[in-house]
């Protein structure tokens, strides 16, 4: 975290860019499933990280 908190940037990092390619990746990368399986993860229970990460660790268990 900066010393000066006004040279931050308004991203929300709970939510994941569905629509950004990297963050699909990254998604996927980190909870073991395929790209394609976390655009249809994050189609089907919307843009919550830590849904997400829940519900793909649980499909990569399966």
């Amino acid at each position: 975290m900066p010393d000066d908190i006004t040279k931050t940037d308004n991203r929300d990092r709970s939510q994941v860019a569905g629509d950004e390619d990297y963050e699909v990746r990254h998604l996927a990368e980190e909870t073991g499933i395929t790209p394609e399986q976390a655009r249809t993860l994050i189609k089907r229970h919307g843009t919550d990280r830590k849904v997400l990460n829940e519900i793909a660790k649980s499909i990569k268990a399966l």
